[in-house]
């Protein structure tokens, strides 16, 4: 089998279902102390900074977190958890995954704790959605740790 394209920099950022959102930034906000992150207005989602990592909060109430939404209510609370990765090419990161039989469900640039970059979303034996994040990329193709 192949070793990681990558290494491991840690938790990026975990995204928290919540069904009513000003709830949600009142919790974080005013008693964690969580400070304002991205926003993501069409699809309910609002990000927090939680010292240098992402607490994301996602409203299953609002139409564009449907595909978050449980099939069962009550039945999960976390969409996924985020791992922070160090630089790596995208085709060694699918070569590396086919590799093991683990399909990518989705791919994307998306902010995180660390900026915009490229992450891809699978899932391990049990079903946990986990989000495989690079480090920021910049327009001229760097990509920063």
């Amino acid at each position: 089998m192949s070793t990681p394209p990558f290494t491991l920099a840690g938790i990026d950022h975990v995204v928290f279902l919540v069904d009513d959102m000003d709830r949600a930034l009142k919790f974080y906000h005013g008693v964690l102390g969580c400070q304002p992150g991205y926003s993501y207005p069409a699809m309910g989602m609002e990000q927090v900074w939680a010292g240098n990592s992402l607490i994301v909060l996602w409203d299953t109430s609002h139409p564009g977190a449907a595909s978050a939404v449980p099939p069962v209510a009550g039945g999960r609370n976390v969409d996924h958890v985020c791992i922070a990765t160090s630089p790596f090419a995208p085709d060694d990161l699918r070569a590396h995954l086919a590799a093991y039989g683990v399909e990518i469900e989705r791919e994307a640039q998306h902010g995180g704790a660390r900026g915009m970059g490229f992450s891809a979303y699978i899932r391990d034996p049990f079903g946990n959605k986990l989000e495989i994040k690079g480090p920021a990329e910049y327009p001229d193709g760097r990509a920063q740790p």
